[in-house]
């Protein structure tokens, strides 16, 4: 079969294609003929070598998010599967290939009515903007601020802040992204780039802040962000795409009387993960979340996929089509 190679860490150049072995399902296991491949941020960073992550061990096929159609059943996982519409992670391998193993036990149904592009472009991100949704609760009238607002993970936020009738300020790094997230309904959207977007933030919710601070990229951006959060609000830091994480003292929360609200809080176990995935893709389904894939790349362009990622061009979602 082919597949995306990665036998040294670097820029998007080491994803290599070439050949691999068809992979055949071992206990409890079933191989998937892939459809689509999700690429979240950090796997951009895993191929640098600059993850805040484990890193695995190259030569390796990189990619844990895929969809596609169950086409063989090892022993001990259930013969009905084949044929099932599915998505599933790896394990953090595996995936930038036509066909790949996963665990039985691991995979979740698409619903009908839904494509395998969407439902991939929600494995995810849908997974963690509901739970990062669900944990902070943003209410009526509520000022919501989600950093990199175009993206996949960011688009999905402003429309569940939007669902719960929450004001939302959209902040992403160009034009063409801040036109993407006042598209989706953002009452406010700011360049984080420029000087001073912090005091605008402030004038629009009327000096007072705002009670939610969506917080996936960190660094200064994040430090920022959460200066804007008013006394009693929530910060949800879950990201680094800035390159590290948003760096407050857990005495500043304190004296400020902000809730933080992290990864680990969210996610308590696979089963959790699971789980919300499974609720993304049935909000999907009904109508209520709409994922945005910004743009699409043969699986033989995966190096390309990471360099627009990396400079920032993608909108949305970035998916491999193999």
């Amino acid at each position: 079969m082919r597949a995306v190679w990665l036998r040294e860490f670097g820029g998007p150049e080491v994803l290599v294609p070439g050949e691999a072995p068809d992979p055949e399902p071992g206990p409890g296991q079933v191989v998937v003929q892939v459809a689509a491949i999700g690429i979240p941020f950090v796997e951009t960073q895993i191929r640098s070598g600059s993850a805040p992550v484990p890193l695995p061990v190259p030569p390796i096929i990189p990619g844990n998010g895929v969809g596609g159609t169950v086409i063989a059943v090892g022993p001990e996982a259930d013969p009905a599967l084949a044929g099932r519409r599915v998505v599933t992670s790896l394990g953090g391998s595996g995936g930038y290939a036509e066909k790949a193993v996963a665990e039985a036990a691991g995979l979740i149904p698409v619903p009908d009515g839904l494509g395998l592009n969407d439902a991939v472009a929600l494995l995810a991100d849908g997974r963690t903007a509901l739970g990062l949704h669900r944990s902070a609760e943003p209410r009526p009238g509520e000022w919501v601020l989600v950093e990199s607002a175009a993206g996949g993970l960011g688009t999905l936020l402003v429309q569940l802040a939007l669902g719960a009738g929450a004001q939302v300020i959209a902040t992403a790094s160009s034009r063409r992204k801040l036109d993407l997230a006042a598209k989706l309904g953002a009452h406010v959207t700011l360049d984080y780039t420029e000087p001073g977007w912090d005091e605008r933030a402030r004038r629009a919710t009327g000096g007072a802040g705002v009670q939610v601070a969506y917080d996936g990229v960190g660094g200064e951006i994040g430090r920022t962000s959460f200066g804007l959060v008013a006394p009693g609000g929530r910060f949800l830091m879950f990201g680094a795409a800035g390159g590290s994480l948003t760096d407050v003292s857990s005495a500043e929360f304190l004296r400020r009387g902000v809730d933080l609200i992290t990864g680990r809080r969210l996610f308590a176990s696979p089963a959790a993960m699971r789980a919300l995935a499974a609720d993304a893709l049935a909000e999907a389904a009904a109508g209520r979340l709409s994922p945005v894939i910004g743009q699409t790349y043969p699986l033989a362009r995966a190096a390309e996929a990471h360099a627009a990622i990396e400079a920032r061009t993608a909108l949305g979602k970035t998916l491999l089509i193999p």
